[in-house]
């Protein structure tokens, strides 16, 4: 049980760890490493150079390469597409307080199984690992929020990525203000590396005064709902979603929801 989209991952500077790569492949889950040119001969000796893209530009930085498998994603005919961050490390199952690691692509396809029952959902993708401690109970989705790292994002809704900072909360609350819904999955998480921990990508970006810069970044483009405020110690920017809860799901008119629950193959084993 797989993906019906294809997932993408844009990556510079981390031949060497790969995470998300190795995440993928233990599941056994097909995607395509999206890399610059200068940098193929290194990644190939680490990755079969089959599931490789070479972008046709370098050192533009991610918004480009976003973008440009934006384009690829549509010239394929697909209707959605995932980008995943190239830190992940493990995907998880949320069910009862208790997270489990899964070894199957079965909770993408069920993602996707999900969002395509509505006319009107242009983001979707998966919480954070961190941010769905097992102590507390959380639902199964969360409506109108942002979405980044691990995005199935609908190739149709007409909208690019911009900018340099918050690329990705930026594309959020601009679908968002335009009336259309996100789901944030909580029955599935992603345990992404925490930024500045994995050398590469776009570290450089945070470092020295680089968090304020883009807490600065996405205020002047959402005045409207974001605040710059100090977390954990360091800059970040605060965003107010709650006048996106109006927002509501349009189930398409030809969907028929089957009773009981769809696991999706998957079931619970204990590791060996």
């Amino acid at each position: 049980m797989n993906p019906v989209y294809p997932i993408y991952i844009p990556s510079k500077g981390r031949c060497k760890s790969q995470q998300t790569v190795k995440a993928l492949e233990r599941m056994q889950v097909p995607y395509r490493l999206v890399i610059e040119p200068q940098e193929f001969d290194y990644y190939a000796a680490v990755v079969d150079p089959a599931k490789i893209l070479t972008l046709p530009f370098s050192n533009r930085g991610l918004v480009p390469a976003r973008n440009w498998i934006w384009e690829h994603a549509l010239a394929t005919g697909a209707k959605r597409h995932w980008q995943l961050d190239d830190n992940i490390r493990n995907f998880y199952r949320l069910n009862r307080n208790t997270r489990v690691q899964v070894r199957t692509g079965a909770i993408f396809r069920a993602a996707e199984h999900f969002v395509d029952r509505y006319e009107n959902v242009a983001l979707a993708g998966f919480q954070y690992k961190m941010f769905a401690p097992s102590r507390s109970k959380w639902p199964a989705f969360s409506l109108n929020t942002r979405i980044y790292s691990c995005t199935l994002v609908k190739n149709d809704i007409p909208y690019r990525y911009r900018a340099v900072f918050n690329d990705d909360t930026d594309l959020s609350l601009r679908v968002l203000k335009d009336g259309l819904c996100t789901i944030l999955f909580f029955a599935f998480l992603a345990d992404k590396s925490q930024t500045m921990t994995v050398k590469g990508g776009n570290t450089e970006l945070y470092a020295g005064s680089g968090r304020l810069h883009m807490a600065q970044s996405l205020q002047e483009q959402h005045p409207d709902v974001t605040q710059i405020v100090q977390k954990w110690g360091r800059w970040q920017h605060h965003v107010d979603y709650r006048p996106f809860k109006k927002n509501r799901l349009i189930r398409k008119a030809n969907i028929t929801i089957p009773e009981g629950i769809d696991n999706f193959g998957m079931e619970l084993t204990v590791a060996v």
